[in-house]
């Protein structure tokens, strides 16, 4: 079994628990993932099975779509639901406030990462800071927010939810939290769903449920997709018979005799001649030649382009 499966992740599991329970129904010993999701989300989680956990560091980032509960009014440690309160007041937010405010966060904007996150810094995990009491500097990234739609919104209890479609490294929780600092009145993040992610969406998605049923049927392999619908960012590159035969073998070819992309800068998808994805691949231009990135020739997965 070699590519990618996407996994509707149940609330409450860290990813790594999703990847080790799915690596049980699958039987086997190679499997990852594309990027972590908080405990208390749900939502899409593509998994990387067998040869495809050889691409989990060149995949691109992608943007990413939630759907986040909020509750104005409050703050917590953690940002969320899950923490430990530090504040409650009265909320006096309109929705015309609320999608006011909502408008400043729209577009490229300077985020600082929650503590309780995996960031590091000085070589430490923020939570793991966080756990032990200590708050430190952390450096603000930018990140986009393309859309921030307000979906539903209750002045009376401050309760809403928003659908935010943004960059990788947006932190929800963070903007949340922003927001409500924003209102002044204090926000946390109450529930999340990840609707979509490395071109996955939530109908993509299997539960863990339905992957054990389909695995007991001896059906679970086909539903396994090839690993290069993750790497659809890239260019293709379609190699003839013997082309492809040698790149098989990992031999570089030269530029000059293949038909390369009109978009060559960095990686690319290679074909063969029946539409096999079998790798990927960079022009190195100095030397004229198509360098191997990653091999992956033995997949039996079919994929035309």
């Amino acid at each position: 079994m070699n590519g990618i499966i996407c996994v509707n992740k149940p609330k409450d599991w860290t990813s790594f628990d999703v990847v080790a329970k799915f690596r049980g129904i699958a039987r086997t010993k190679k499997c990852g993932h594309t990027g972590t999701l908080d405990p208390m989300a749900t939502g899409v989680l593509p998994i990387l099975v067998g040869n495809a956990t050889k691409l989990s560091s060149l995949i691109p980032d992608s943007d990413k779509m939630y759907r986040a509960g909020f509750q104005l009014g409050v703050t917590t440690d953690t940002l969320d639901v899950t923490g430990t309160v530090l504040s409650t007041q009265p909320v006096e937010v309109s929705r015309l406030q609320m999608e006011e405010v909502l408008d400043s966060f729209r577009g490229t904007i300077s985020q600082v990462p929650p503590m309780y996150s995996a960031v590091q810094v000085n070589g430490r995990r923020l939570y793991d800071l966080a756990r032990k009491g200590q708050i430190v500097d952390r450096p603000a990234r930018t990140v986009t927010i393309y859309r921030l739609t307000l979906l539903n919104f209750d002045p009376e209890t401050g309760k809403g939810e928003l659908e935010v479609f943004c960059s990788k490294g947006t932190y929800i929780r963070s903007l949340i939290d922003d927001v409500g600092k924003a209102l002044g009145c204090g926000g946390i993040l109450t529930s999340l769903i990840r609707c979509k992610a490395n071109g996955f969406t939530l109908d993509d998605c299997l539960t863990l449920e339905e992957c054990q049923i389909l695995a007991d049927a001896g059906e679970l392999e086909a539903r396994v997709c090839c690993a290069d619908q993750v790497l659809q960012e890239f260019p293709a590159l379609r190699l003839n018979r013997v082309q492809g035969e040698k790149f098989r073998h990992g031999v570089k070819l030269d530029l000059n005799r293949l038909r390369l992309p009109k978009e060559r800068q960095g990686n690319l998808r290679v074909y063969d001649e029946t539409g096999m994805f079998l790798g990927l691949a960079r022009c190195d231009e100095n030397a004229g030649e198509l360098v191997i990135v990653k091999l992956l020739a033995a997949w039996p997965e079919v994929k035309k382009e």
